[in-house]
């Protein structure tokens, strides 16, 4: 009785880890760029002393989403998308490169250039700052030209190029905050390959239907093994009722 008590308890506590990460699908399915996250059960034995006689259930993130959002037409000069495979580059609070295909775009009051995360969006050198500028076009390959403030119309000045890199996947791992940074740490190369779309964004590649009905499945499989700790007590009691005197 107690190989089923330790797989149905073990079991229940992995599904409620399961819901979790389907939980935290579903609450980023408007979010602009999001990857899903993956989720897979499998038994494993539990090593010690003697023969591997015992076995728990263990849920197990094998990776992740990396199909491409839909795209939705904004119109919007500082909205972009990759166009294809790729990613943009930004930095987090410790001054570490992450990738994202978030393209909502702002310019904060020091003319930095940042994503709707508030994250510094990389260039050729850096952190991308713009001077005060009457319009601003994106290119293709990530060219950011602007027209000076109070300067005449044909005064147009390139300022930089927002980094767009193409890693291998296998090579990437996510962050709390969604977004995917090098598993070895090296630093990611610009891709001359990767090009992106203006005026557009990427949505979400969660799909609510089935992470709901991933949701209502995962419910089911807690109830059963709830029921199975239930059978394992009333066997006990059933077995000492039978030993008693």
């Amino acid at each position: 009785m107690d190989n089923m008590l330790y797989i149905s308890m073990t079991g229940a506590r992995e599904t409620s880890m399961a819901q979790a990460t389907a939980a935290n699908n579903l609450a980023n399915a408007k979010t602009t760029g999001f990857k899903a996250d993956l989720a897979q059960f499998r038994a494993m034995p539990v090593y010690g002393d003697g023969l591997p006689s015992r076995a728990f259930a263990m849920t197990e993130r094998p990776g992740y989403n990396f199909d491409q959002g839909a795209v939705i037409t904004t119109g919007r000069n500082l909205d972009i998308a990759i166009a294809g495979e790729g990613w943009f580059v930004t930095q987090n609070e410790q001054g570490e490169e992450m990738l994202t295909r978030r393209g909502d775009l702002k310019i904060s009051a020091n003319g930095e250039l940042l994503n709707g995360l508030d994250q510094p969006v990389m260039g050729d050198g850096g952190p991308i700052a713009l001077p005060p500028f009457e319009k601003i076009d994106i290119a293709k390959d990530g060219s950011i030209t602007i027209l000076p403030l109070g300067a005449e119309a044909n005064a147009v000045a390139i300022i930089d190029r927002i980094k767009m890199v193409k890693p291998d996947p296998a090579t990437l791992e996510k962050s709390e905050k969604g977004l995917f940074k090098s598993i070895d740490g090296e630093a990611f190369v610009a891709d001359a390959a990767v090009t992106l779309e203006s005026g557009v964004l990427e949505s979400s590649n969660v799909s609510v239907v089935e992470e709901l009905t991933n949701m209502i499945n995962l419910s089911r499989q807690f109830e059963v093994q709830v029921k199975l700790m239930g059978s394992v007590e009333e066997n006990g009691r059933a077995l000492d009722r039978l030993l008693q005197p």
